[in-house]
């Protein structure tokens, strides 16, 4: 039903009987100028519950009392939303969207105010986009938003709220309300501007699996936490990891997912943006900020197969990641949509990598959207980068505010981190993980228009630690966003003082022996990002290989599992329990659930078997079997850490099989396997044998040589690490210059100084007196002569005595001289003259040795 925008709904009751499982309300859209009417419209439904009103307000008004009440039981309300002007924007003629934006929304008969503003730090200016035409080619491109209609925001009056809403085509998005989650989002195909407002929880009709992949388990129970303090504990980490973090995302649309949404490209990059800023109001109460960097859709064909079990889907888009994708884009993490009909077997709609965010092999989850709930489906894409990220599973401990939480091991449509995800992502960091998430966005790469205040550094800012009353930075001045007087640097690992570091100092230490270090180069207040030895080259005093930056050996994996003192157990374990096929040894699982026996040749890649074990003290989540073969202890472990989570307890990818040979993909294979196929650096031939290759294909010197090729003397480091030693050249030579060349250039001047004027020294001080004083005399000017003066009379400002009584002659002394006290029986003139040439004789033959 179209309304005029200037009439008013009649005060009459509409009665809508109920027979479905759906209710339809009509909704108006109120002009922005003006209020509905006070006559209320009243739908007396015999149902109970969720009670819902939509209606678009003026950012500085409020709606009038009057309002729809809807008692519902159902688990969706179809809100028509009927919009007055509905192509007409705020002030007329413009295509930009207001800044800030207000709205009123009634829940459980309660009225709230939602204030949202717009969300300029998501999105990055060099936003890429990759899709494949029929030939299969390559085409990029960096499409603009013409309009930004993203915001966050929250509802007036609660603290425990967050509003992440797109305003594009309609109203999509999520809404948080104390521990409840509400969905909003156009309905389709709808010539009313009908919306759809429903509870996330119930927008699923099978639970949702989560099936992970863990290179960690939570390897610490999880403190006490009082679920009514969920959002104060997380407010108050976000203080105890001050510095933000920023995930570099990217996200791809596989060709499923293209064709659900009718081939339609601009749909799906519409759609997987407001999946970003979704994402990016979720992990702002961690203090983690979500930058959308790049979008791939394939529109023809996808690269890898889709079917199968999520794990093997999962292995397949981490492997095409890392040897496609991150050539193209530099990123943090990636993120694959899938549109299949349904879930994986065994209901798995995600599945993702632990504690991987800055992997090049790992970084990445797969995720099941079909249908168009955006809103649950980011829970779903947030649980799996929380995985990445570090966060395990909640448990009993875990709780927000009585509901449930993102990292449930079945999703329920939650919108909130409890304070076990945020404990399991400040693990992560202090271990020393995610250290690609300390390098900011360029302030010229975020999509944004400056806002001091914010803690995001943007373009026009020098830094940006929050407001006055949160910046501690005592290099920033939080008024202005610019640096305070004489600094030069605010944040990073780099900085120190407020002084950037000079280059060569070390910033981040080798964690392993397959590890590099990595060094201020003088000029950035940031670390350079992390880099490690190539993949494939030996490590362990050529026992073993390195793979991802670490030396991958059973030793280690024992001891990363169990405890300190536990190692690799006998081969005979592996021979034995890995071919049973069964929870404490296998090669993998099928797509159905079952157990893959190994063969003898991959029994090493199987379940890893560790000995000196206390099985009475069982790794967190895990079973633990102890078996005695041939006389040796055999430990292993399996973890129920959910189906989306990979075992810990299987042998790591590069571990060395046997002899030349790695494990990859529960295989025993050739260790050259373990090369990248891409890079092209031999550390013999390349790096001259003074250093090593690192995963980006560049030489890494050794002291005391430079790069690229190690062939000159340098300072050591690489081109993309730094270089490893401080420049002292600069300050030695100066050293050496003040404190031996000059006192030596000064004592040589004065010796010939001394040489070449002691005659004349001598001369002045016992040649005969008329000649010293004519040599006194010969220096000053000549003065001007009067016939009536003495040639005696010396000095321009002295009268000749004969003009003078010798009172007045006393008068005019000249007051570097010694006083003159005139005999009376030696004539005035005479007295005169010889006092300034017994005065100045020393002065002026010392001043002769040194001109």
């Amino acid at each position: 039903m179209m309304v005029n925008a200037d009439r008013r709904p009649d005060s009459g009751k509409v009665r809508l009987p109920l027979q479905v499982s759906q209710l339809v309300v009509r909704h108006m859209m109120v002009n922005a100028d003006r209020r509905p009417d006070s006559g209320k419209v009243r739908l007396p439904l015999q149902v109970s519950q969720l009670v819902v009103r939509h209606m678009m307000v003026n950012a500085d008004r409020r709606p009038d009392s009057g309002k729809v009440r809807l008692p519902l039981q159902v688990s969706q309300l179809v809100v028509r939303h009927m919009m007055v002007n509905a192509d007409r924007r705020p002030d007329s003629g413009k295509t930009e969207e207001p800044e800030e934006r207000s709205y009123s929304l009634i829940i459980d008969n309660k009225e709230h105010f939602l204030h949202l503003q717009k969300n300029t730090e998501f999105l990055s200016k060099s936003f890429v986009q990759f899709s494949h035409d029929a030939a299969g080619n390559l085409t990029p491109a960096y499409p603009k938003p013409d309009v930004h209609c993203y915001y966050h925001g929250d509802v007036e009056d609660h603290e425990e709220s967050l509003v992440a809403l797109s305003t594009c085509s309609g109203l999509r998005g999520v809404i948080l309300l104390g521990n409840q989650s509400y969905g909003l989002e156009p309905v389709k195909q709808s010539t009313n501007n009908e919306h759809l407002l429903y509870r996330l929880e119930h927008s699923q009709s099978e639970p949702f699996v989560c099936g992970v992949t863990n290179e960690t388990s939570r390897t610490e129970s999880h403190s006490s936490f009082d679920p009514s303090l969920s959002m104060t504990a997380l407010l108050r980490r976000k203080r105890n990891l001050p510095q933000t973090r920023y995930v570099e995302l990217v996200l791809v649309a596989d060709f499923l997912r293209y064709t659900y949404k009718k081939k339609n490209e601009t749909a799906v990059r519409e759609e997987m943006v407001e999946l970003a800023n979704l994402l990016d109001g979720y992990y702002k109460r961690l203090n983690i900020r979500v930058v959308l960097v790049g979008l791939e859709i394939f529109k023809e064909a996808n690269p890898f197969s889709v079917e199968g079990s999520a794990g093997e889907v999962l292995g397949l888009f981490v492997k095409w990641r890392k040897t496609v994708l991150l050539p193209r884009i530099r990123h943090d993490d990636a993120q694959l949509i899938v549109g299949l009909a349904g879930a994986y077997a065994g209901g798995i709609l995600g599945m993702a990598f632990v504690g991987t965010v800055c992997s090049m092999a790992t970084a990445g989850g797969i995720n099941v959207y079909s249908g168009d709930g955006l809103g649950y489906v980011s829970t779903v894409v947030a649980h799996e980068m929380g995985h990445n990220l570090g966060m395990n599973h909640d448990d009993s401990r875990c709780s927000c505010n009585g509901g449930s939480c993102i990292m449930a091991a079945s999703a329920t449509g939650s919108t909130l981190f409890s304070d076990c995800s945020a404990s399991d992502f400040e693990r992560l960091v202090l271990r020393g993980g995610g250290v690609c998430l300390l390098n900011q966005p360029s302030q010229s790469n975020i999509v944004s228009v400056g806002k001091c205040g914010n803690g995001m550094l943007e373009e026009g800012e020098d830094c940006d630690c929050g407001t006055p009353q949160e910046c501690t930075n005592k290099c920033c001045d939080a008024a202005t966003c610019k640096l305070t007087w004489g600094s030069a640097c605010a944040q990073g690992a780099c900085c120190k003082d407020c002084k950037i570091s000079v280059s060569g100092t070390p910033c981040r230490g080798s964690v392993n022996s397959c590890d590099l270090p990595e060094y201020c180069n003088g000029s950035t207040s940031y670390c350079p990002s992390d880099f490690y030895i190539m993949d494939g080259l030996l490590c362990e005093n050529n026992a073993a290989y390195c793979y991802e930056g670490r030396c991958q050996t059973y030793d280690y994996q024992c001891k990363h599992l169990f405890e300190t003192g536990a190692s690799k157990a006998a081969d005979i374990c592996f021979q034995t329990a890995n071919l049973k096929g069964d929870a404490f040894g296998n090669c993998g699982m099928t797509s159905s659930g079952t157990y893959v026996k190994c063969s003898l040749a991959n029994a090493m890649c199987g379940k890893v078997q560790c000995t000196n074990v206390n099985t009475n003290n069982p790794p967190p989540g895990g079973s633990v079997s102890n078996q005695i073969i041939d006389g040796s202890s055999c430990v292993n472990a399996d973890f129920n850490l959910g189906s989306d989570v990979l075992d810990p307890a299987y042998v790591n990818q590069g571990s060395p099989c046997t002899k030349g040979k790695a494990c990859l993909d529960f295989q025993c294979v050739n260790a050259s396997a373990l090369l990248p196929v891409d890079l092209h650096c031999d550390a013999n031939n390349t790096c001259n044998s003074r250093g090593v290759c690192n995963n980006q294909g560049h030489c890494h010197c050794n002291d005391g040589w430079g790069p690229p090729n190690c062939a000159k003397s340098g300072r050591g480091g690489s081109v993309d690490s730094g270089p490893a030693q401080i420049d002292y050249s600069l300050r030695d030579g100066l050293l050496i210059f003040f404190l031996l060349v000059v006192p030596i250039l000064v004592l040589l001047v004065l010796v010939l100084l001394y040489v070449f004027r002691r005659d004349t020294l001598e001369r002045c001080l016992k040649g005969p007196r008329s000649r010293r004083s004519s040599q006194c005399l010969h220096i000053h000017h000549p003065l001007p002569q009067d016939p009536g003066m003495e040639k005696t009379t010396i000095g321009t400002n002295l009268l000749p005595p004969s003009h003078l009584s010798p009172s007045k002659a006393q008068v005019f002394p000249n007051p570097s001289l010694p006083s003159i006290n005139p005999d009376r029986n030696t004539p005035s003139n005479i007295m005169w003259g010889s006092s300034l040439i017994r005065h100045c004789k020393f002065h002026i033959c010392i001043l002769l040795t040194f001109v």
